[in-house]
């Protein structure tokens, strides 16, 4: 913003304007944010004919590529890791940041490649006759959580979800 100006402020014969330019140039400062660091996210992975399957948590794709290598005990270093359900490669940061929890991967070694599960068509079509389904997951994030928390999804002619997390962390005292 001031950059345009300068030219017309030194130009200027009023003392003023060149004082002011210089006392603004000496009081910009710069401050650098650093981005908050990514969530633990739990992801399923398996081999390529799909005989090993692990649970891992990731923060980062490389971190990602790092615990299932280590998970799936893979030969190979040189890895692909590809979406389960349809092969799509992913070899970005910001793709896969975009991927759902408990996204299924599939860890290719060289040579391999990705096939369809059997018994799996390309479009899935439900026999199932209804309008919503409805998920109600009950956990603990502590073990000497009483009551815990309570996750409910619901996917309406599935396509959309929505989802509810409620936390009962301290219930115990409020009981006592």
């Amino acid at each position: 913003l001031l950059a345009p100006c300068i030219p017309f402020l030194l130009t200027s014969s009023n003392p003023f304007f060149s004082r002011s330019v210089s006392s603004v140039g000496s009081s910009i400062s710069r401050r650098v944010l650093f981005p908050a660091e990514a969530p633990l996210r739990p992801f399923r992975v398996c081999t390529h004919n799909r005989s090993s399957r692990k649970g891992v948590v990731a923060r980062t794709l490389d971190d990602l590529f790092t615990k299932a290598w280590h998970a799936l005990s893979l030969a190979s270093e040189v890895v692909t890791l590809v979406l389960e359900e349809d092969g799509t490669v992913v070899e970005n940061e910001e793709f896969f940041q975009s991927l759902e929890t408990n996204t299924q991967f599939m860890v290719l070694e060289e040579g391999q490649r990705w096939t369809q599960a059997k018994g799996v068509s390309g479009v899935r079509r439900s026999n199932k006759k209804g309008v919503a389904k409805v998920t109600f997951d009950l956990y603990k994030l502590n073990p000497k959580d009483f009551i815990g928390c309570l996750s409910i999804k619901a996917t309406f002619y599935e396509m959309y979800t929505m989802s509810y997390d409620i936390k009962c962390m301290g219930a115990k005292h409020v009981l006592k």
